[in-house]
């Protein structure tokens, strides 16, 4: 029973850290942000920010495309990323890796490789699927005869 109360207390505790990180966003955060939430060619997702995957705070992660995207800079512990990428890997996401400075200077190739690792629009559509092509118009035979 202990270890259920801290563990929510852990829980509560990275969620308020999260709405922090929320709050005072990197620059390069808030650029990326503004073009997740807005371009239409990610329409296909849907991402959050400073979200929790497993016991981690990722920057970004779409749970329907299965994607977390982490933004590095300079005072990253690249052994403790190593680590935790393949504990979040494990769980069923892809992790993409930017620098900060290639979202500030080359953003539409940052926003090209997420655009490409989601999952494709299926084609047709399942709501749709399945219609059976249209019938060729019926003619009366008074119409078909000829004088």
């Amino acid at each position: 029973m202990t270890s259920m109360i801290s563990s929510q207390a852990m829980i509560d505790r990275q969620r308020q850290f999260a709405r922090q990180m929320r709050v005072q966003p990197t620059d390069a955060e808030r650029v990326l942000w503004q073009r997740l939430r807005h371009d239409i060619a990610l329409a296909r997702s849907h991402f959050r920010r400073q979200a929790l995957v497993g016991p981690f705070i990722v920057d970004f992660a779409s749970r329907k495309a299965k994607i977390v995207i982490e933004l590095d800079g300079g005072q990253h512990n690249w052994q403790q990323d190593a680590s935790r990428q393949r504990q979040i890997e494990a769980g069923g996401y892809r992790v993409l890796r930017f620098w900060n400075h290639d979202v500030l200077g080359n953003l539409d190739g940052v926003l090209a490789e997420i655009q490409c690792a989601l999952p494709p629009t299926p084609d047709p559509s399942p709501q749709g699927g399945g219609e059976k092509p249209p019938r060729r118009p019926r003619h009366s035979r008074r119409e078909c005869k000829r004088v």
